[in-house]
């Protein structure tokens, strides 16, 4: 791992093409290339940007979103699929890391799923929220383990995670134990109002102070257009506004630049890496800081399927942490530990 070098990264705050998959996709392409027109080599979206947030889920009564939640189906995302390999494409072609969220379809199946692209434009990272929240509970199913892990990328060593993920503390964990040097995170936008966005600025930065991390986070706007689209009662319309904030914080829990907080634009700033030593050396979470004889954290980093084949009891080569029954066969001095090796 680099700790001597400096990125450029970008977080995009824009509005989705409501009901439109090729249109929220054509809108991600402009901003990757506007992205690199301003040096940026890591650009990240918001939080299931293509085809859209499902807002509709937070204004609707479960028994009357069964046909905005069936638009939903037929405009979501597949992995791999056309959405994919156009981003892939674009990645490649202006040499960027694109941090994206999706509603991915598997089949019967909804997630909001994050996506890291490498500036190659390979896919290094798939993975889905582990829980979804409230209302997302009638849409999204559940990810699993399988995405809670880094990925070392062209820009440097990522981990993502989505919205209310990071009020779980030991999900955060996980991706601190592995060292990650930018975290990317997406939330909805257009969302609640202030205290939403007075939320979100209070979670990302605590969370960059508490790994030693640069954080980009992305967030979507909704114009008044499409606030009375979703929600023609004017009485509903205040929880589709306020609660934007697209900002990039540093290892010091400052802002790197203005953030954005209400309607369309791009958070840019420099992020020199040489910070993250400079706040690990007072407090290294996943260091000299731990405390592994007192305190670890244990993974299950399998992916979870409804099948499993006799020949092959696990679906990939990513194996189940070990179980820790005390301490003879375990490394104590680890934070987090370790999947067995395969």
């Amino acid at each position: 791992m680099e700790y001597d070098r400096k990125i450029r990264a970008a977080a995009v705050q824009a509005s989705p093409v409501l009901g439109s998959r090729d249109g929220t996709t054509e809108r991600v392409l402009a901003s990757i290339a506007r992205a690199a027109k301003e040096g940026a080599e890591l650009c990240v979206f918001p939080e299931a940007f293509v085809p859209y947030y499902p807002y509709f889920s937070f204004v609707l009564p479960p028994p009357a979103m069964g046909k905005e939640h069936m638009r939903l189906y037929e405009e979501a995302v597949t992995v791999p699929g056309p959405v994919t390999r156009a981003v892939a494409a674009a990645a490649r072609a202006h040499g960027v890391v694109v941090v994206l969220g999706v509603n991915e379809r598997d089949h019967g199946s909804l997630y909001n799923a994050q996506l890291v692209f490498d500036k190659d434009g390979s896919l290094a990272l798939h993975r889905r929220k582990i829980t979804p929240t409230y209302h997302e509970r009638m849409i999204w199913g559940q990810g699993d383990g399988s995405g809670l892990r880094t990925v070392d990328t062209a820009v440097g060593r990522l981990g993502a995670l989505a919205c209310w993920e990071h009020y779980n503390p030991l999900a955060r964990f996980a991706l601190i134990a592995q060292h990650e040097q930018i975290h990317c995170s997406q939330f909805p936008g257009s969302l609640v109002g202030s205290i939403f966005a007075e939320q979100m600025e209070v979670t990302i930065r605590h969370h960059a102070l508490e790994s030693g991390c640069f954080v980009v986070n992305a967030t979507a706007f909704l114009t008044p257009e499409q606030v009375r689209e979703i929600a023609p009662d004017e009485q509903l319309q205040g929880v589709l506004r306020g609660g934007c904030m697209t900002a990039i914080v540093t290892p010091e829990g400052m802002h790197a630049c203005p953030p954005v907080t209400d309607g369309e634009g791009m958070a840019v700033a420099d992020l020199d890496f040489a910070l993250i030593t400079k706040r690990k050396r007072m407090m290294d979470a996943a260091g000299h800081y731990a405390r592994p004889d007192l305190l670890r954290l244990w993974m299950d980093l399998a992916p979870r399927s409804v099948a499993v084949g006799a020949g092959n009891p696990r679906a990939s080569s990513l194996e189940p942490a070990a179980v820790d029954h005390g301490y003879p066969d375990a490394d104590h001095r680890a934070p987090v530990v370790r999947p067995e090796a395969g």
